[in-house]
């Protein structure tokens, strides 16, 4: 119990790389909450979102040039086109869209619904089991982050507006399409390589639609603040994120990426508090600890191929009582195993 082979080893290692990846993308996109909604305030929802795809296809296509050259499969350009439609053009785009016309706090609640939904879609295209430690776990740490949105919430929040609300909720559909239907690009390729083609197609989609918003703007006009914003927007919610959330992918299971989502609340909360915008009382506290113990309990949750291992154990095991019962010989039962496990 207390050994594992150097096998065993390998994978829980590359479990908690996976784990610590998916986290430090949910960081990084819980800061852009309130960073990005600053950079609103001086460039349009359309501007941002095309600095953010032409400005992070920029840092992977320069970034690629010191790493090792991947061919990717002419046939794989087509997957890498409609995964770059969920994961960016319908996914980071339409949700700067629905940030803009809702409030941050109906925008946070939406973003919830991310696991609930990546189960769904796992469930039907990857055959993934709904456990009853998979749905526990994604209802506790929604809990957690429901209680943690709302008790931040101020009356200067603003109104949220319907519109805006389903527009953050077809993000998150999006987002768990990709997470599941296109996991099989991540382990084919390198974030690297996926990523500096999929920025360059979701920045192609947006291009013909922005010139005109991103060709008016006063650049002499716009504060060192927004700039700086709207950087941390393509460096860091993009560039930085997408490398690390396609790297959890190719490591955790769709469901597993997608419960730390619910770090987002849990990030912009500790930013309020350190700006002294917010405090920290046990409620934020109980919040946090629930978020927590969620993501554990979805770990822990058996997937396909844990079930098909103890089906095949199960399998050997009555083909190995079978072969006993028509074994002809004077020799015992417990004899004839011992010589089966000792070889």
């Amino acid at each position: 119990m207390f050994f594992c082979t150097r096998k065993e080893q390998k994978s829980m290692d590359k479990n908690i790389q996976g784990h610590l990846f998916a986290l430090t993308a949910n960081i990084l996109w819980g800061l852009m909450a309130p960073i990005g909604k600053s950079a609103l305030a001086e460039f349009s929802a359309l501007s941002v979102t095309t600095f953010r795809m032409v400005g992070a296809a920029a840092c992977f296509w320069l970034l690629s040039l010191f790493c090792k050259r991947e061919q990717v499969d002419h046939r794989d350009m087509l997957k890498i086109f409609f995964a770059a439609l969920f994961a960016l053009v319908f996914n980071q785009g339409v949700y700067i869209f629905g940030l803009s016309m809702t409030s941050p706090i109906d925008a946070s609640i939406v973003t919830t619904t991310l696991p609930i939904v990546t189960m769904i879609v796992a469930a039907i295209y990857l055959k993934e089991p709904v456990t009853n430690k998979k749905v526990l776990g994604i209802f506790v740490g929604a809990m957690g982050a429901f209680i943690l949105i709302m008790s931040s919430q101020t009356t200067g929040a603003g109104n949220g507006s319907l519109i805006g609300d389903l527009l953050c909720l077809l993000a998150q559909i999006s987002f768990s399409i990709y997470l599941t239907v296109f996991k099989g690009l991540s382990q084919k390729y390198s974030p690297i390589t996926l990523n500096k083609w999929m920025f360059v197609y979701a920045s192609m989609c947006y291009i013909p639609f922005s010139y005109h918003d991103v060709a008016a703007i006063q650049w002499s006009e716009i504060s060192t603040a927004a700039l700086l914003q709207a950087g941390y927007v393509v460096v860091g919610g993009s560039f930085l994120a997408y490398i690390f959330i396609m790297s959890a992918q190719r490591l955790l299971r769709p469901t597993v990426v997608s419960m730390y989502n619910y770090m987002q609340p849990i990030v912009a909360s500790t930013v309020a508090i350190i700006l002294g915008l917010g405090v920290f009382n046990l409620e934020k506290g109980i919040a946090i600890a629930l978020v927590f113990l969620g993501v554990y309990i979805v770990t822990q949750s058996k997937s396909r191929k844990d079930f098909e291992k103890e089906g095949n154990a199960v399998y050997n095991s009555r083909s190995t009582v079978t072969v006993l019962r028509h074994v002809p010989g004077s020799e015992t039962r417990e004899s004839l195993t011992d010589k089966m496990l000792c070889g």
